[in-house]
């Protein structure tokens, strides 16, 4: 499996992923992603650490592209966890990964006031100033999933798993992970590992197109690639120019075409 766990601050989340990778032997990965992303696209890591964090309206106002941004994350995360075996504990990756089945989403939660009890201890600062800032960073993150993809983050139904660290502890949580993980419907198969290497060739394609075409939408079927773009006829000539060039760079690339117009709807990154 594959297995991502979304969580507030100071919820366990990093201790569960933590104990979760080291129970079931797999690899577990937060801020190398962005470490790869920052690497391969050559983009300061603090610019994608802000693309992840800061609200909506913050980014706007420092004229950073959210959306080029998130997509070099996204290609790095789905390049990354192609092997399988990964728990993934950073933001949004039951976004980032949706459409795979052998995905196992998970979500923690943890009381405010055991969260503020937390983050005071740390920061040594009182239990009203933490909690207050907590509840900032919630409705941050909140107003990020939706602005990006129209999402709540607390929506239930994106998740498979909602574990509630009150009565539950640490171990507990840890133990319903991993036997979520060890059922048959998050087993990896060949249509969902082919599933996979589509959305990360496709996300690889996107991330390094987007500087000929910001919306273009890629589509990706057994390594055949279309790049459908809206933007006129002098975008798809340089977009056939630039797929030249990437049919000779990526090897796992079988075909890759140019459309004019608009992708299928829910086919396309």
């Amino acid at each position: 499996a594959i297995i991502t766990i979304s969580r507030g601050s100071y919820s366990r989340g990093k201790e569960v992923a933590e104990a979760v990778a080291a129970r079931l032997g797999y690899e577990c990965i937060s801020r190398d992603v962005l470490l790869d992303a920052s690497k391969h696209f050559n983009i300061p890591e603090v610019k994608l650490i802000r693309a992840i964090h800061d609200a909506p309206t913050l980014l706007q106002r420092m004229g950073h592209d959210r959306r080029a941004y998130m997509a070099y994350i996204r290609s790095a995360l789905t390049w990354r966890v192609r092997e399988d075996n990964v728990v993934y504990h950073g933001l949004a990756g039951h976004i980032l990964l949706q459409g795979v089945s052998h995905v196992l989403k998970v979500r923690i939660i943890a009381d405010i006031e055991n969260r503020a009890a937390a983050e005071a201890a740390r920061e040594g600062i009182s239990l009203e100033k933490a909690r207050e800032l907590l509840v900032k960073d919630d409705e941050e993150r909140r107003r990020w999933s939706q602005s990006l993809y129209g999402k709540d983050p607390w929506d239930s139904h994106l998740y498979d798993l909602i574990l509630h660290l009150k009565k539950l502890s640490t171990e507990d949580a840890v133990e319903f992970i991993c036997q979520a993980a060890n059922l048959p419907q998050f087993h990896a198969t060949v249509s969902s590992r082919q599933k996979l290497e589509d959305l990360a060739l496709a996300c690889r394609i996107k991330a390094a197109i987007l500087e000929v075409d910001k919306d273009v939408d890629v589509t990706c079927e057994y390594g055949n690639l279309i790049l459908y773009s809206q933007a006129g006829e002098r975008a798809v000539r340089k977009l056939e120019k630039r797929a030249t060039a990437l049919l000779g760079e990526i090897p796992e690339i079988n075909n890759l075409e140019v459309h004019e117009g608009k992708a299928p709807a829910g086919a396309s990154v």
